[in-house]
């Protein structure tokens, strides 16, 4: 099965029922995902930002949020310096640049819809 590496813009389509969602499936499927261990904290993030603009669904999204644990993404470690060097050279936060870094160090595809961070893989 392939690698690839998903990020928390792309998940959180996946999760929350984003218009995005059905391509991202099919972007997915078949896949072995992993991620940076940062991943659960930004997708809470989103899910926070969600439930604060539309308190009405607030259960549906936690419930949402709850789907993560179950979707064996292997989280994994990376290393920081690297990152860091990584953001600086292509205009990226280090969140974004560790999603990339692990996509390098694996060789694998980065799946995303940030649009910076998806130019930034296709130029590595």
């Amino acid at each position: 099965m392939p690698v690839k590496v998903v990020d928390a813009s792309a998940l959180a389509a996946v999760l929350f029922g984003e218009p995005e969602a059905e391509a991202m499936v099919e972007r997915l499927q078949g896949c072995t995902l992993t991620a940076p261990l940062l991943l659960p904290f930004e997708l809470a993030s989103i899910c926070l930002k969600k439930v604060r603009r539309y308190p009405a669904k607030r259960t549906l999204f936690l419930e949402a949020l709850e789907l993560f644990g179950q979707m064996g993404i292997t989280q994994t470690e990376v290393n920081v310096r690297k990152v860091v060097t990584l953001a600086e050279q292509k205009g990226l936060s280090a969140y974004d640049a560790s999603y990339l870094w692990l996509a390098c160090r694996l060789g694998a595809e980065l799946v995303t819809l940030d649009k910076i961070l998806d130019k930034a893989a296709e130029d590595t």
